[in-house]
């Protein structure tokens, strides 16, 4: 059970992280007045939260209590696993769909 919460803990930072930069990013370029500022404010929090998930990777070493080794191979393998089974039923399905 440890090694699950684990896993989670680990991909739910690296998602959050990685997410709110690329929507940062993308509010503070396209935004205006306010929203700007609100992009700014994410990719900050994206940031911070990266580095916590670096640390828990065993990548730096400052919060030495968090233990997400690993998770990055096992996240992208299952990532990788995903995509390609949604990818084959999407494929299946539109062959299906255009044969008939």
């Amino acid at each position: 059970m440890e090694e699950l919460l684990g896993y989670f803990l680990g991909m739910l930072t690296l998602v959050f992280a990685v997410a709110s930069i690329i929507a940062g990013i993308f509010t503070a370029y396209f935004g205006s007045g306010k929203s700007r500022m609100v992009g700014m404010i994410l990719v900050l929090i994206g940031l911070i939260v990266f580095f916590v998930f670096l640390c828990g990777a065993g990548l730096l070493n400052f919060i030495p209590s968090l233990d997400f080794a690993g998770t990055v191979v096992n996240g992208i393998v299952a990532i990788i696993g995903a995509i390609i089974g949604a990818l084959v039923a999407l494929g299946i399905f539109l062959l299906a769909i255009m044969k008939v």
